[in-house]
């Protein structure tokens, strides 16, 4: 991922293109949880910390179907759109709002810069 420019409320990611249909790639935050950023096969961009509920396996690594990730280490189902569990499985993974713009992903800098590792 290329580094991030900060435009106004909005951090300036890269370019859509980066990031392969049915593919994710990782933004590491300095002081906080790295990014997980999906683009799924119908086109649609989606930003989450990459870390599953359940015992935090890297949510980047796992497969996308729909607006759906499988958790690479127990194949828990989380909805890109909500970050919640899905089926039987409870939790939820904090989203991160997410603009595409002439070509660019933006990602909104609060979302990213102010979640603190605990």
């Amino acid at each position: 991922m290329t580094h991030s420019n900060a435009v106004g409320e909005w951090l300036d990611i890269g370019p859509v293109d980066q990031i392969a249909p049915g593919h994710a790639r990782t933004l590491p935050v300095r002081g906080g949880e790295e990014i997980a950023i999906f683009h799924t096969l119908d086109n649609q961009f989606y930003a989450l910390v990459n870390a599953c509920p359940h015992k935090r396996g890297p949510l980047s690594q796992g497969i996308v179907h729909g607006s759906v990730v499988t958790c690479p280490l127990h194949s828990w189902n989380i909805s890109l759109k909500t970050g919640h569990a899905l089926g039987n499985d409870e939790g939820c993974v904090p989203t991160i709002p997410l603009k595409l713009d002439a070509g660019r992903i933006f990602l909104l800098r609060e979302a990213v810069l102010g979640k603190k590792a605990a």
